[in-house]
C-alpha cells in the first residue's frame, strides 16, 4: 500500500511538473532558419488537405483578426475581455491546455463573450523539438482541457514560438504541416491582417490603444469570422467531455498536491529545526542542572543506600545472560538481590543463570508468558522497596545501580530512566543505532526530564519504587511496549519520572536489518498502543497533564505524523533534485545534514563519546532513517486495521558480549 501511495504521489508530481514546464521543457527555438520550404502559401492562415496540398488565406481589407497567445490568466484575461466587450470586438484566444485546465471559468467566459478558442499546445512547447508522439499528446491534452471547460473542441492551432509564416524554420514547418494535414488550421501572423499579441498586462494596454483609435473603420474580429471559416470550434461528445473533466480534475489534484508538498516541506523543515533547537536548548538546561549539583559536592538530599531488587526477565538469552548477571554482581552498590526470571526459554538460559554461585542471585522459572508477565513474577519475588528492571542482554557499569537509584531520594520521583548505550557498534548498522541512541533517545530524555513528561523508562535500565508499581497494578500486559505503558501509567498516577545520565548500561543492538525491523516494529506498535491507552492524559491535570500535553503530543508529532509524511517529503525532494533547481535542493539537503552533524557533535560531547561514528551520519539520513519511517508506516497501518502483534524477541548471537565488556570498560574510564 505504501508503494502504491508513493507511486501515486510521484505520478501526481510528474503530472503537475509537466504542466508547469518543469519536466520535458523544450529549449529556445533556432534564432535563424538555414533553409526555406518550397511552398508554404502566402497567407497567414494555412490548411493542408489529405493529399498534402497547401492552401492559405488572408482576411479581406478592412478586417483584422485579433489573436492572443497563452493563458488564460486571472491576472490579465478578465481585463482583456472587458476591453474587448467595451469596443464590441471579437478575438481568437490560443490557449495553453495546462492553463485552460487550471482556469476553466475563464475559458467559459471567453466562449460566452463570443470569442473563439484556439490551441497553443498543452505546455507551450516547440513542436519542432519533440517527437510526433509528444506533439500528439500536447494537442490531445489541450483538447481535453477545452472540452471539460466548455464542451467544445477547436481546429485552430498556433505553433508556439513562431510569428509569421515566412519566418518558420524547416523543422517548424514540417511539424506544422503534419498536424495541419491531420485536420488543424495553422494560424500564423503577418502583423497586418492577423495581429499576434502575447497574453499579458501589456497586451491589455495595447488592445485598449488599438481599439480606441479615433475615426477607425477597421473591423476587429476572430480568425474564423475574418475568413468566413465554419466549424473552427465544434461540440465534443459526452464521453469526450467526461474524459476531459476527469483530466482537469486530475490536473487540479496534482497541482494542489504539488503545492501542498511545497508547503509541507517548508513546514517539516521549520518544525524539525525548532525541535533540534528545543532539544539542544533544553539539554543545556539539563546538563547545567545535573552536573552543577555534582560539582558543588554533596547533594541536597541524602544519598540512597537502601537495598535494591534487580529483575532480569530472560527468554532464550543464553548468549549474554551470564555477562548480564555478573555485571550486576560487580556493582558498587552491594545491597542487591538479582532475580532472573526465565520465561520458558528453550535454550540453556535457566541452567547458565542457576549455575552462578552467589547468594544474591535467585532464578525463577515459569512457562512462556511474555516479558510483562515475567516482570510481574519478578516483583512477587522481590524483597526490597527499590526495584531495578533490566533486559537479559544488558551489561551494567559497576556504579550504574548506585547512580540510578539516587534520584529516588526525592519522594516525588517514582521512576528513573538510565542511559542506554549500544555496545556492538563496529559495523555501519551498529554505528547508526549508536548515533540514534545518543542523538535521539538521550537528547529526548533530557528534554522529557526538564519538561516533566517522560513517556518511557527503557526496559534496559530503569529504577522504580515498589509502592509506585503496586499503585498502578504492576506491569500491564495490554501493550507490546510494556516499559512505555508502565511509565505513562506512573505519570498519570502523579509520579515524576526523571533521567539519570550517569547511570550507564550497555546493550546488544540488532545486528541485521531483519532483527532491527522486528524490534522497532514492536517498539513503535507498542508505543502507539500506549499512547491510545493513555490518551485521556491530554485533558487531565497535574503530572498526567504534563505527560499528555507535552509528552504525548511530542510523540504524536515527531514519532508518528512526521515519519508518516516523511516518505512523501522524500519523494518531493527527489523530484526537486531531478526536475526543479538541483542546486537549491542540494543546498537544502546539505544544510539539513550540517545541522544534524552539529547536533550529533553536541550530543556525543554531552555523553562523552568519540566523534568517529559521525562519518556515517549522512548515509544514516538517506538509508537508516527511511527504514525507521517505513516501520512507523507499517505500525500505523497495522493499528488502523485492528491487527494485534505477538511479542517479537531479537535473536541473540552472543558475538557482542566481548564488545559489550570492552566498551563498558572504556566508557567507565571516560565517564567515571
Amino acid at each position: 500500500m505504501l508503494c502504491l501511495i508513493l507511486l501515486v504521489a510521484a505520478t501526481a508530481l510528474v503530472f503537475a511538473g509537466y504542466g508547469r514546464h518543469e519536466i520535458a521543457a523544450t529549449g529556445a527555438p533556432q534564432p535563424h532558419c538555414p533553409t526555406t520550404p518550397a511552398t508554404r502559401g502566402e497567407g497567414p492562415v494555412v490548411q493542408v488537405d489529405q493529399n498534402g496540398i497547401v492552401r492559405s488565406a488572408t482576411p479581406p481589407d478592412g478586417t483584422v483578426a485579433l489573436t492572443y497567445d497563452g493563458g488564460p490568466s486571472p491576472d490579465w484575461t478578465p481585463r482583456l475581455l472587458d476591453v474587448l466587450a467595451a469596443h464590441h470586438a471579437k478575438a481568437t484566444f490560443f490557449l495553453t491546455g495546462a492553463e485552460a485546465a487550471a482556469h476553466p471559468d475563464l475559458v467559459r467566459r471567453i466562449v460566452s463573450d463570443g470569442h473563439e478558442l484556439g490551441s497553443h499546445t498543452y505546455t507551450d512547447v516547440d513542436l519542432a523539438q519533440v517527437s510526433e508522439t509528444r506533439a500528439d499528446l500536447e494537442l490531445s491534452l489541450t483538447q481535453n482541457a477545452l472540452g471539460a471547460s466548455t464542451g467544445l473542441g477547436t481546429r485552430l492551432l498556433r505553433l508556439p514560438h513562431t510569428t509569421g509564416l515566412a519566418t518558420f524554420c524547416e523543422d517548424q514547418w514540417e511539424a506544422g504541416r503534419r498536424v495541419a494535414q491531420a485536420g488543424y488550421v495553422l494560424v500564423a501572423a503577418d502583423g497586418k491582417s492577423v495581429l499576434q499579441l502575447t497574453g499579458s498586462a501589456q497586451a491589455v494596454d495595447e488592445t485598449e490603444k488599438l481599439l480606441a483609435r479615433p475615426g477607425g473603420t477597421t473591423r476587429y474580429t476572430s480568425v474564423g469570422q475574418a475568413l468566413g471559416l465554419t466549424e473552427t470550434t465544434y461540440h465534443v461528445s459526452t464521453l469526450a467531455e467526461w474524459k476531459g473533466a476527469a483530466f482537469v480534475q486530475a490536473q487540479s489534484a496534482s497541482r494542489g498536491f504539488a503545492d501542498a508538498m511545497t508547503w509541507l516541506l517548508v513546514a517539516a523543515g521549520v518544525i524539525t529545526a525548532v525541535r533540534l533547537a528545543l532539544l539542544i536548548g533544553v539539554a543545556r538546561v539539563h546538563v547545567r542542572r545535573t552536573r552543577s549539583k555534582r560539582r558543588r559536592g554533596a547533594p541536597r538530599l541524602p544519598p540512597v543506600t537502601e537495598p535494591v531488587s534487580i529483575l532480569v526477565p530472560a527468554y532464550n538469552e543464553e548468549a549474554g545472560i551470564e555477562a548480564t548477571v555478573r555485571s550486576l554482581l560487580a556493582s558498587t552498590h552491594q545491597a542487591i538481590q538479582v532475580v532472573v526470571i526465565d520465561d520458558g526459554s528453550s535454550d540453556r538460559t535457566f541452567e547458565i543463570a542457576e549455575s552462578i554461585d552467589d547468594p544474591r542471585v535467585m532464578v525463577v522459572r515459569q512457562p512462556n508468558a511474555g516479558k510483562a508477565a515475567a516482570l510481574n513474577t519478578g516483583l512477587a519475588w522481590a524483597h526490597h522497596d527499590l526495584v531495578v528492571m533490566i533486559d537479559g542482554d544488558t551489561v551494567f557499569e559497576p556504579d550504574a545501580v548506585r547512580r540510578l537509584i539516587q534520584p529516588l531520594a526525592d519522594p516525588r520521583v517514582g521512576a528513573v530512566s538510565g542511559n542506554t548505550k549500544v555496545g556492538n557498534r563496529q559495523g555501519v548498522l551498529g554505528r547508526w543505532q549508536h548515533l540514534e541512541y545518543v542523538i535521539g533517545f538521550n537528547l529526548d530524555r533530557r528534554m522529557y526530564d526538564v519538561l516533566e513528561c517522560m513517556p518511557t523508562v527503557p526496559g534496559a535500565i530503569g529504577a522504580f519504587r515498589r509502592g509506585a508499581l503496586a499503585g498502578v497494578g504492576g506491569v500491564s500486559e495490554d501493550t507490546l511496549a510494556e516499559d512505555t505503558d508502565l511509565t505513562m501509567a506512573l505519570c498519570r498516577a502523579g509520579w515524576r519520572v526523571v533521567y539519570e545520565e550517569s547511570a550507564i548500561a550497555w546493550t546488544e543492538a540488532p545486528s541485521t536489518v531483519r532483527q532491527l525491523w522486528k524490534q522497532r516494529y514492536r517498539w513503535c506498535y507498542g508505543t502507539l498502543q500506549a499512547m491510545w491507552k493513555h490518551r485521556r492524559a491530554v485533558v487531565e491535570g497535574g503530572q498526567s497533564g504534563k505527560l499528555g500535553r507535552r509528552g504525548l503530543l511530542y510523540l504524536l508529532l515527531f514519532q508518528t505524523v512526521l515519519p508518516l509524511i516523511a516518505p512523501l517529503v522524500d519523494v518531493f525532494a527527489v523530484y526537486g533534485l531531478l526536475f526543479q533547481d538541483p542546486g537549491q535542493a542540494l543546498g537544502v539537503w546539505l544544510g539539513f545534514t550540517a545541522v544534524q552533524v552539529g547536533t550529533a557533535v553536541y550530543a556525543l560531547r554531552l555523553d562523552r563519546e568519540r566523534f568517529e561514528p559521525i562519518w556515517t551520519l549522512p548515509l544514516q539520513i538517506v538509508v537508516y532513517r527511511q527504514l525507521m519511517y517505513l516501520v512507523v508506516v507499517q505500525s500505523v497501518v497495522t493499528a488502523l486495521l485492528g491487527s494485534r502483534l505477538r511479542w517479537h524477541r531479537m535473536q541473540r548471537t552472543g558475538t557482542a558480549t566481548e564488545t559489550l565488556d570492552r566498551t563498558a570498560a572504556v566508557g567507565h574510564s571516560t565517564t567515571g
